[in-house]
């Protein structure tokens, strides 16, 4: 991402050559020294409200059908997808070194065995460095988190729990079918184990005011979570929203409302969270709303400069000043 000079009162030196929030792209390269890519896997697993576990059909926001169905793959697959995916990698961005990223549905809704297997074969080169696995708070238990602590003296693990908003309610109304205490356990359990914690959340859920998304991120600022991913609702094909936007049951947030909101999320958030993304999109021809979201480097760019309008930064809201957040950024992991 782009390097900016700010001036701010709060500063002791006239300026400093620093972003305004702790991105990720520049905690790898501050960690490893290197371009470092993440490697998109997909291990055939299912979520806990697919299968009956929890709840059927499925999150009303996913895409169901833009994902192929939930099949267990053997774990020989996963290391032929990271080995063709580090090669492109190489060719496409000039990566060096790369993380293996469990990505689609519930990456720990498996018995542990079997989870064993499949992270094994994501070490398939030394210039893997870590792993990132996706899944909800409610698939997890101490022999999952002992697994994942295993791995952490390897390289870097990242846990990434989908919670989405703190609002039961919403989640309820979602078929989230987990509460956020369950997400706050679960964050417990994983705490202190040398495994990073990212949280998913979604800005514009239906029935949300600005006030209860960011109280959704008031709450996570008091965790110990190291890292988050904020995404905008948009509208899919094949998905319930789909059909409740079409009935005009769904109001979607403007790319205006939506800058402000995550302005002011970065605001709410500890300099040290790492924020691994601000914006989410999808594929043009399953989007249906807002189409404004395909724009992905001009909404980035947008918040970046509604940060210099404030003259804002990560924390600030905290009492956090610009100079901290600079000599984190500079500091050597």
């Amino acid at each position: 991402m782009p390097v900016f000079v700010y001036h701010s009162r709060q500063m002791s030196t006239p300026a400093i050559q620093i972003s305004r929030y702790h991105a990720f792209g520049h905690y790898l390269r501050r960690r490893f020294g290197c371009r470092v890519h993440k490697i998109t896997l997909h291990a055939g697993m299912s979520c806990p409200n697919r299968d009956g576990t929890r709840a059927f059909g499925g999150c009303t926001f996913c895409n169901n059908t833009g994902f192929s169905p939930p099949a267990r793959l053997a774990p020989e697959a996963i290391r032929a997808q990271m080995l063709a995916g580090m090669e492109s990698a190489r060719r496409r961005v000039r990566a060096t070194k790369f993380i293996a990223y469990f990505q689609a549905y519930s990456n720990t809704h498996a018995p542990v065995e079997e989870l064993a297997r499949l992270y094994e074969q994501a070490w398939c080169s030394p210039d893997v460095v870590g792993l990132s696995i996706g899944t909800r708070p409610d698939c997890v238990d101490a022999a999952k988190i002992d697994l994942l602590a295993e791995h952490a003296r390897r390289g870097e693990v990242w846990i990434e729990y989908g919670l989405q908003s703190a609002h039961d309610k919403t989640l309820q109304l979602v078929n989230r079918a987990h509460t956020y205490d369950e997400f706050v356990s679960a964050v417990k359990l994983t705490a202190g184990r040398g495994i990073r914690i990212c949280v998913h959340t979604i800005l514009g859920l239906p029935g949300e005011t600005p006030e209860m998304m960011l109280e959704t991120h008031r709450r996570i600022a008091e965790l110990p979570i190291d890292g988050i991913k904020i995404h905008l609702l948009h509208i899919m094909r094949d998905t319930v929203m789909a059909r409740q936007y079409e009935r005009g049951e769904i109001p979607l947030l403007s790319r205006e409302e939506y800058v402000s909101l995550v302005c002011d999320v970065i605001e709410l958030l500890p300099p040290e969270m790492v924020i691994q993304r601000m914006h989410a999109d999808a594929p043009a021809d399953v989007l249906i709303a807002p189409q404004w979201c395909l724009d992905k480097s001009g909404v980035l760019n947008d918040i970046r400069s509604e940060l210099v309008r404030r003259d804002s930064w990560q924390g600030k809201a905290r009492g956090e000043s610009l100079a901290r957040l600079a000599a984190l950024m500079t500091k050597p992991e």
